[in-house]
């Protein structure tokens, strides 16, 4: 999945010229009365409704906003294929810092606009946005998951997400070292808020050793308080230099795998929750000429979004993990798939995701 990039012509060329494009469908959205500014792209109904996150975010720039919008929406197509969901990939972007211009009207206005795509886009939470926030725009759109159990939702998605990256780890350890398990690994986890820390909790239940960092304190004081065994490191580039790391998870924003980080990578393996992990075309080559095990991040992370689908025809929690437990299977798969075809994990990720879907568009 090459990424969309560069000037707002280099956006248009993709979406509608290129082999990374193919979005069936690009909303731009605003509210002057409320300040809303959003984005929402759908980039593939084959498999059923766009189901996919809205981010809140303090773009630098309109094009930015695209830029992402149309990256995550195609990413939710491969993830939610290869979670065996019957949905298309979309995405919504909202631009502008959620602390500062956040209201209960903007959400309203959002909702409004998630509502007059008819149910061909389904909505939830992602970066900036949370549980009550999806309360509220539920109340001008029935299309809305991720909202609270009191008001008919699955609440925090966050949970089943880090449940399927720990299935995804352990698939990952099964692979390379022959044993399904964390205990005595060394697991370093940049990024531990919504969905990092709830991974934390399960590696160190299965006895890892865990280093952790993130750039706001509190999220990090909250776990090693708790823990103290728990190690703290300054920064990702420092965590990434570890002698002896076993395994890293980036569990914060995209790009956190490029030409410099994976050149200075200790561990073996690489499987976190973060979207678009890998920055550019070609990190996942650079990742397996060095032999490290790298499971592709829409995979192991749609925990989430299967917990939303699932609230779509009435929640069931243990329905939920039960699926979700099976990213282990398909991560092992994947690996299987891509030493069959001489091509990295991510590549291999990519064609059965895309079979997938091409079967799903014949007549």
């Amino acid at each position: 999945m090459t990424d969309v990039t560069g000037s707002p012509d280099d956006v248009l060329h993709t979406l509608f010229r290129s082999d990374q494009g193919g979005h069936e469908q690009v909303v731009l959205c605003q509210d002057r009365a409320t300040g809303l500014k959003a984005v929402i792209a759908i980039h593939s109904t084959a498999l059923g409704p766009a189901l996919g996150g809205t981010r809140f975010y303090p773009y630098a720039s309109e094009a930015a906003a695209v830029t992402d919008a149309l990256n995550l929406s195609r990413g939710m197509s491969y993830k939610n294929a290869m979670a065996g969901l019957d949905h298309g990939g979309g995405k919504a972007v909202i631009i502008g810092d959620p602390e500062q211009i956040k209201t209960e009207d903007l959400l309203l206005a959002y909702g409004r606009c998630v509502a007059s795509l008819g149910g061909r886009y389904v909505t939830a939470c992602d970066v900036g946005t949370y549980v009550a926030d999806m309360d509220v725009v539920a109340r001008e759109c029935r299309w809305t998951t991720g909202r609270s159990p009191e008001n008919g939702g699955a609440g925090d998605s966050s949970v089943l997400t880090a449940f399927g990256v720990f299935q995804g780890m352990r698939a990952s350890a099964q692979h390379l070292w022959g044993d399904p398990t964390l205990r005595g690994r060394t697991v370093g986890v940049a990024g531990v808020g919504k969905v990092g820390h709830h991974l934390v909790e399960h590696l160190l239940e299965d006895g890892a050793q865990v280093v952790i960092t993130d750039v706001r304190q509190d999220a990090v004081w909250r776990i090693a308080d708790k823990n103290p065994a728990v190690g703290v490191v300054a920064d990702t580039e420092r965590l990434i230099r570890i002698e002896g790391l076993d395994i890293y998870a980036p569990c914060a924003l995209g790009g956190a795998l490029n030409d410099e980080s994976v050149a200075e990578l200790t561990a073996r393996i690489v499987c976190g929750a973060a979207n678009n992990q890998l920055e550019h075309a070609g990190v996942e080559k650079d990742l397996s000429d060095r032999g490290i095990l790298y499971a592709p991040d829409y995979v192991v992370n749609a925990g989430g979004v299967i917990q939303v689908a699932d609230e779509l025809h009435g929640f069931d929690f243990e329905r939920c993990r039960t699926k979700a437990a099976k990213i282990f299977d398909t991560t092992l798969a994947i690996f299987a798939r891509a030493k069959e075809d001489g091509i990295p994990p991510a590549a291999a990720a990519d064609r059965i995701a895309e079979h997938r879907m091409a079967e799903a568009r014949r007549p």
